[in-house]
């Protein structure tokens, strides 16, 4: 039977009594704490002693609440050079995950956007799968992640017909399926021809909080963007072409007002060559370095499209408003005029028009937060519990 408990620190937690010692978890990769990774962290604390699965792990750029628990890796842990290039053996990651064979267990939970949720369960097992998104370069998003060369393309086309073919062969492997969103939901209806439960997934509501009000600093009620506590603007993203930050590069270089941007990635240095004096890259920074920016700035700017998008939600949770570009998840977390603007074409033009009409709405911090509240990490246990109980039959 699943039921809360509340751990020394105030968090729920899932738990399942009948099963607590036959959970395992699965998860594409352990390279760095994303939004992926986080979610994982919730499973992780429900789950003490379930055993991880994942294709490669790096020790050094998780939490320690992944580490803590034993990780079972792919033969791909083996390869030189792993860690950094992974993302060049895809190829070879339907054989990875094949090949990985999980200890017997009464349910299997995976984390997936790539390949995690087509490991095999054990025999008699139930398998849940939380995907982030059907696998993006196999079904979506080609140019993103591997350019307009056509010649490249003529060559990938059959390997990326077999992966498709593969992925959704393999998602009979899955017996209830949970997405991020509503517009995941419609991808896995569209791809895999499954229908799917829909639970948002957590952010920490608790530690993303706007600055604490201080007799000399309160906050105020209503807040013009122009007039924010920051002067500056804010991104926070891996840096990578298909997050379009080129698009703001280019967009707040003409507009001239600073722009701060956290984050690493393939894009950084070409980002840098392309950017304005007003443009000040940070790099990779903790948590309360970032809940900082969030809490100052005057806005953030989210020019990509994303199947989700937890970074929005923390600026929410800030009291921030949002600058986003209005597709995907973003029409799922951001309250168009109310807790941001939608712009409608990845364009400088259509950027610098949302960013130019934030600055003239008197925004409202605590309404800007309590929508951020319904993302919270006890609303996602209460989803997800709901769907393992549907998915174990109790």
């Amino acid at each position: 039977m699943i039921s809360f408990t509340e751990q020394s620190n105030q968090q729920s937690t899932i738990r399942n009594q009948k099963f607590s010692q036959r959970v395992i978890l699965a998860h594409d990769w352990l390279t760095g704490m994303r939004g992926g990774e986080r979610v994982l962290e919730v499973l992780c604390r429900s789950f003490p002693r379930a055993p991880i699965y994942t294709l490669i792990h790096n020790p050094a750029a998780v939490s320690e609440v992944i580490n803590a628990h034993p990780v079972m890796t792919s033969w791909l842990q083996r390869v030189p050079g792993i860690r950094q290039h992974y993302r060049y053996f895809l190829p070879f990651f339907p054989d990875a995950i094949e090949r990985l064979q999980p200890t017997a267990a009464d349910l299997l939970i995976s984390t997936s956007h790539c390949v995690a949720k087509d490991l095999r369960p054990p025999k008699g097992a139930r398998h849940l799968c939380y995907c982030f998104t059907p696998m993006r370069y196999a079904w979506l998003f080609y140019e993103e992640y591997f350019g307009k060369n056509p010649f490249k393309k003529k060559l990938l086309n059959p390997y990326l017909n077999r992966l498709r073919a593969w992925d959704r062969a393999t998602c009979d492997r899955v017996d209830r399926f949970v997405a991020l969103s509503r517009h995941v939901q419609k991808r896995i209806l569209k791809f895999y021809g499954r229908e799917a439960d829909v639970v948002y997934p957590p952010v920490n509501t608790s530690f993303w909080t706007p600055a604490p009000a201080t007799s000399s600093d309160a906050q105020p009620s209503t807040l013009h963007a122009s007039r924010a506590t920051g002067a500056y603007d804010l991104i926070v993203s891996a840096l990578v072409p298909y997050k379009k930050i080129e698009v703001a590069v280019r967009a707040y270089t003409r507009l001239g007002y600073p722009l701060k941007i956290v984050g690493v990635g393939t894009e950084y240095k070409r980002l840098q060559r392309m950017a304005g004096a007003r443009i000040e890259f940070l790099g990779r920074l903790d948590d309360e370095r970032i809940r900082d920016l969030y809490r100052h700035c005057r806005l953030l700017v989210f020019p990509g499209e994303e199947d989700f998008g937890i970074v929005p939600v923390e600026a929410q949770a800030c009291g921030r408003p949002v600058v986003a570009y209005g597709i995907g998840g973003a029409l799922e977390t951001v309250v168009d005029g109310q807790t941001g603007i939608f712009f409608h074409a990845q364009t400088e033009a259509a950027l610098l028009g949302a960013v130019e009409q934030a600055a003239t709405i008197r925004w409202n911090p605590a309404a800007i937060r309590a929508n951020a509240e319904q993302f919270s990490e006890a609303n996602f246990i209460s989803g997800l519990t709901a769907s393992i109980a549907q998915c174990m039959g109790t």
